[in-house]
């Protein structure tokens, strides 16, 4: 039986010109918050598109915004994204790198922060434990570690996620054929395929426990993705294989897990087939290929009722891969976003009452605030006093004074020459005197008039980074003082605060 209300559409992005790979031009859909804007992120073959939602009278794709992807061919099938605090991390399981993606300074444009295949080179998909900064992969591979079935990573630098672990069993229970995971407060739910879903303990994500399986169940298929229901009693997943019903899990003992509940999209065409589902309340909104969004209360768990729906594909059933990818119900507004693999982006109105589209605090992780990077050097001389020709230790910390990251442009500082003062650059220094140096982020360069250090790295909010030598100050067979300066260019990393960009230390030298 039909959903009873069919949605109401307020607006439809497609691009025809977009390559399209053997089944899709389109794929993931997530939805962020920033600057008091709300905003879906679309992935394509070509890359991550943005859009601004907020205003749905003239809702904006934001073409500077956009990001191009190490693969933005064809060839690509599956992207992927999760956001934590003011980041968008996106994969691609055809892809070469890991993005992430400043996304803080929307509407305006997006910076990417990190663009490597050292921490992940592709994955099928990904999830973010955020209130535990735990980062999970699935089927990931990266440039040192052959695909495994789970990597976990810790996001305590957001942009620098530092490896903890791979799984491809957890005490001796596969989770071979994993597909997708969802984690609240460290217990993970994985789908694990044909091998049925498992429950497991990550609050040490570097010793996992297991805490129960289900291998076998009726209406079996390939376990795909699931969703946690807010109280945490049920997990709701979704089969990718045709003609099977949506399960409904008690998992309120993992040692006892059973399947309580069936439901469907209510088709006769025997080749319907849900792909991925979120849960928002008392609704689970489930993406459908061939049937669309379909969207149920869940109210009772244990028997959803199909309340709306809308097919996004027009095409003919068949037993393939066409139509709705994913769908993102969590925007403020309570609008629903929905990605269409060949016919892009959808938006639709809210049905859930109790969603006041009250805007999370402005500045919070929840909605991120544009503030301007603000650089300010710190110059140290040691020692301020000499007699005769000296060795200095010269060290300069640049800081990030504000709460915003600098854009990835290039933060470059210059220290006018003197005669007195000569050293050797030495990039390989890790410390000079008693001060720690990352002189292998900085190139050195130099001209008539300035000595010239020049770095690309991102400096989050709060954040230092420096740079040393040690120096031979001769005073000339003379007696008196000397003042040593250091300047940061303007716009460096973004910047656009200038009241804070010099420092000076006096010397004093005697023959």
């Amino acid at each position: 039986m039909w959903g009873q209300t069919q949605l109401n559409m307020l607006y439809n992005w497609d691009d025809p010109t977009m390559p399209s790979s053997v089944y899709n031009s389109f794929n993931e859909i997530w939805g962020i918050v920033a600057n008091d804007h709300e905003f879906a992120v679309l992935g394509s073959t070509a890359g991550t598109h943005f859009f601004d939602l907020t205003d749905m009278s003239n809702p904006q794709e934001l073409q500077n915004a956009f990001v191009t992807p190490g693969n933005s061919s064809a060839s690509v099938i599956h992207r992927d994204y999760h956001d934590y605090q003011c980041y968008l991390y996106a994969i691609c399981q055809q892809g070469n790198t890991l993005q992430i993606i400043d996304y803080s300074n929307l509407p305006n444009s997006t910076a990417v922060v990190h663009d490597d295949n050292t921490v992940l080179q592709s994955a099928h998909n990904i999830f973010i434990d955020t209130a535990n900064a735990v980062l999970y992969a699935i089927r990931a591979n990266n440039a040192t570690i052959s695909t495994k079935n789970l990597m976990v990573f810790s996001l305590a630098d957001p942009i620098n996620p530092a490896f903890i672990g791979w799984y491809n069993s957890i005490q001796g229970q596969t989770i071979g054929s994993a597909h997708d995971i969802y984690v609240r407060d460290g217990i993970a739910y994985i789908n694990s395929g044909y091998n049925g879903f498992v429950m497991a303990d990550f609050n040490d994500p570097s010793s996992p426990v297991l805490l129960g399986s289900l291998t076998s169940y009726p209406q079996q298929g390939y376990n795909h993705s699931g969703w946690l229901s807010e109280d945490g009693s049920h997990y709701f997943l979704a089969e990718e294989t045709h003609n099977r019903d949506l399960k409904v899990i008690d998992v309120s003992d993992p040692t006892d897990m059973e399947v309580v509940g069936f439901f469907n999209a209510g088709s006769s065409s025997g080749t319907s087939i849900p792909h991925n589902l979120l849960i928002r309340g008392d609704f689970a909104y489930v993406s459908y290929y061939y049937d669309g969004l379909r969207v149920y209360d869940i109210s009772i768990p244990s028997t959803p009722v199909q309340v709306a729906y809308y097919d996004t594909y027009p095409g003919a059933d068949a037993a393939s891969f066409r139509g709705a990818w994913g769908t993102f119900p969590f925007l403020p507004s309570g609008n629903i976003i929905v990605s269409d693999m060949q016919t892009g982006l959808y938006v639709f109105s809210g049905i859930d009452s109790t969603i006041t589209a009250t805007y999370p605090p402005l500045g919070s992780p929840e909605n991120c605030l544009s503030v301007p990077a603000d650089l300010a050097p710190v110059l140290t001389v040691t020692p301020s006093s000499i007699q005769g020709i000296s060795a200095m230790n010269v060290v300069v910390k640049v800081a990030e004074v504000a709460i915003q990251n600098t854009d990835g442009s290039a933060i470059t500082i210059r220290i006018p020459k003197d005669p007195r003062f000569t050293f050797t650059w030495d990039p390989t220094l890790i410390n000079v005197g008693f001060d720690v140096v990352q002189n292998n982020q900085w190139t050195y360069s130099s001209n008539v008039i300035f000595h010239e250090f020049k770095t690309d790295h991102v400096l989050t909010g709060g954040s230092t980074i420096s740079f040393g030598y040690v120096a031979s100050y001769d005073p000339q067979n003379t007696s008196g003082q000397s003042t040593l300066t250091v300047g940061i260019v303007l716009s460096s990393g973004g910047e656009i605060e200038y009241n804070n960009n010099s420092d000076a230390e006096q010397i004093t030298y005697f023959n």
